[in-house]
């Protein structure tokens, strides 16, 4: 026996830059932060909850004058095999280079990441069809090669959702979303690489899309797509070895996301989601004092893919607890995700009456 439910869209967004360094190793690993999952990203937590929900409304998002705040916590790890190798040019008689070489030392070391995300998202209903939310992320991270520990505000973020249309049962609904992420955390290309991690993006970015679901008693079906734009970024003065670098351009972004959520009753449902995102080349501009000449370097575009499953449990009349576990298919995403939601009570804020 399924309740009838009213699922709101998915928002899905993937709007940061490529974060990517000039060196070959810390290419790969700012690119992954940049391809991670982002707050915005179609998640299975409100098709979950909403697969629970009996909803007799017109439109599937918060009433006008609701509120609503959920606290997540994510985690993600990354594994890696790095190579460092000490390649010395054979020389000749004449001390002149050959033009041949030699490996004198080759070291693979294992590399494991970290990250811990705590985030606070908070919604308020403008009308029965406009939403308008705000995350404030607390970022910890951890990298084992270099033993680097990082703590502090990840990028804040807004967004709205606007749903054009009143829900009518047995037909798609669609979602308008919009997105802005400020680089509130600590930029990559502004930090001491050698000392420091970052727990932002380094970027302005903005983001819009569609998401759509259908209910098709027990399973909801539901995908989304969006198009993400990244603030260039100049004025930069960071050291990269015998160079500095100057100006950031990140590349754009694509990004899309499919799934379902099946309710197993009225207390437990499960979903699966495969969340994609491709990122167009960055371009870094780069000045070299020794020489006195500006260079540019170019970062190849990117795709991630990544995999999630989740359970939803109703644990009281009014709080779901959503759980779910994921794993990258890509280099560039992480080996593995675990993440908890939890709704955070506060009825009484709310206002007494609603539309």
């Amino acid at each position: 026996m399924f309740i009838r439910t009213t699922l709101i869209s998915l928002p899905l967004l993937f709007a940061w830059g490529a974060t990517v360094h000039a060196d070959q190793a810390q290419d790969l690993s700012k690119a992954r932060e940049a391809l991670t999952k982002q707050d915005n990203d179609a998640d299975t937590e409100k098709a979950l909850e909403e697969v629970f929900e009996a909803a007799e409304k017109n439109y599937s998002l918060l009433k006008r004058g609701g509120v609503a705040l959920n606290y997540n916590v994510d985690y993600s790890y990354y594994g890696d095999q790095r190579i460092d190798l000490v390649i010395e040019p054979n020389l000749d008689s004449n001390n002149e280079p050959t033009g041949s070489s030699t490996i004198r030392n080759a070291d693979v070391s294992p590399v494991a990441s970290h990250t811990f995300t705590n985030a606070f998202t908070f919604d308020y209903g403008l009308f029965n069809n406009l939403t308008l939310s705000a995350r404030l992320p607390l970022v910890a991270k951890f990298e084992t090669e270099d033993e680097l520990t990082a703590y502090g505000l990840g990028d804040i973020s807004g967004s709205v959702r606007w749903q054009p249309y009143e829900y009518v049962p047995g037909q798609m609904s669609q979602t308008v979303f919009g997105s802005l992420k400020l680089k509130t955390g600590d930029s990559p290309y502004e930090i001491d690489l050698d000392k420091n991690l970052s727990t932002g993006s380094g970027t302005y970015s903005l983001s819009g899309g569609l998401s759509v679901s259908k209910v098709l008693d027990p399973v909801v079906l539901f995908g989304s797509g969006s198009y993400g734009y990244n603030v260039p970024e100049k004025g930069l003065n960071q050291v990269r070895g015998s160079s500095i670098l100057e100006e950031v351009h990140p590349g754009n972004s694509l990004s899309f996301s499919m799934g379902f959520a099946y309710s197993l009753s009225y207390d437990v449902s499960l979903s699966a989601s495969f969340q994609g995102s491709f990122n167009d080349r960055t371009r870094f501009q780069l000045y070299t004092p020794s020489t006195g000449e500006t260079q540019s370097s170019i970062s190849g575009s990117q795709m991630s893919g990544i995999m999630n499953f989740a359970l939803g449990v109703r644990v009281s009349p009014k709080t779901i607890a959503n759980i779910n576990v994921g794993f990258g298919m890509t280099e560039l995403s992480p080996d593995i995700i675990l993440g908890l939601s939890l709704p955070i009570d506060i009825e009484g804020v709310k206002p007494s009456s609603g539309s």
